[in-house]
């Protein structure tokens, strides 16, 4: 409504970075990408977006390559991440897709240059795209080997100065074990970085945490399957873990 503030919807966050596993995007196939998937996920985003958040996402390959896989069966570890980080490209550009079917302004910017298909990752642009409304997608991670999305999506948080990062998974929040296996696992509400980095807990790898905590932005893992659950986690509803500084 014209005139109503953040405060007044009672936002959590004002502006957030989005990481998806590139997985996600697979919806019920094996392999690949499936459209009415993202298209869920875009209105997801565009809920979000309405709400008045400036939001970025950072989207894995897995889905397509994945660049430590392809290291394991014998690929050069820098060629097999190149690999992976064009899977990534190939993934943003589906979701910008998605999104813009749906009248949603949205800007992908790469890592590695790749003019013809998206802009270059600069800092300052990528800022004011999300000022004016647009949702910016960063793809090709760092642009460079040795490291992961997760990684890349830490640092294009801090970037972005965002207020925190939001991790949608398969499950809840973040548990002791895998709860689809173990009916015992406990599950957090809240996690210090130190925590998830001493537990050995597998929400991000460890360098993606350390950043997070260096640069004292949370980390809130939810589940990105559940209708509606991005817009509750922005405003501090529905079930999620977060993981901050401090418990609680």
């Amino acid at each position: 409504m014209p005139g109503e503030t953040e405060t007044d919807r009672g936002l959590k966050y004002k502006r957030v970075l989005l990481k998806i596993s590139g997985e996600a995007l697979m919806g019920s196939t094996d392999y690949g990408i499936h459209m009415p998937t993202c298209l869920g996920f875009a209105e997801e985003i565009a809920a979000a977006r309405d709400l008045g958040v400036e939001i970025c996402l950072v989207i894995g390959g897995g889905n397509i390559f994945r660049g430590m896989k392809g290291a394991a069966q014998g690929m050069e570890r820098s060629q097999a991440d190149s690999m992976g980080m064009l899977a990534t490209i190939m993934n943003a550009l589906a979701m910008q897709s998605a999104l813009e079917s749906i009248g949603v302004q949205t800007r992908v910017q790469s890592g590695i240059r790749m003019d013809e298909v998206c802009e270059p990752f600069i800092r300052r642009r990528a800022i004011r795209h999300m000022e004016k409304g647009r949702v910016v997608i960063f793809a090709a991670g760092t642009g460079n080997p040795y490291f992961t999305t997760d990684t890349g999506a830490a640092l294009r948080a801090a970037e972005m100065h965002c207020d925190a990062m939001m991790k949608g998974t398969q499950v809840d929040g973040v548990y002791s074990a895998d709860p689809k296996t173990d009916p015992n696992a406990e599950r957090y509400d809240h996690l210090t970085y130190q925590d998830v980095l001493a537990r050995n807990l597998r929400v991000m790898d460890a360098s993606a945490v350390s950043l997070m905590r260096d640069t004292n932005i949370p980390i809130v893992v939810f589940s990105l399957h559940n209708k509606g659950a991005l817009q509750d986690v922005l405003t501090g509803k529905g079930p999620s873990t977060v993981i901050s500084g401090s418990r609680g």
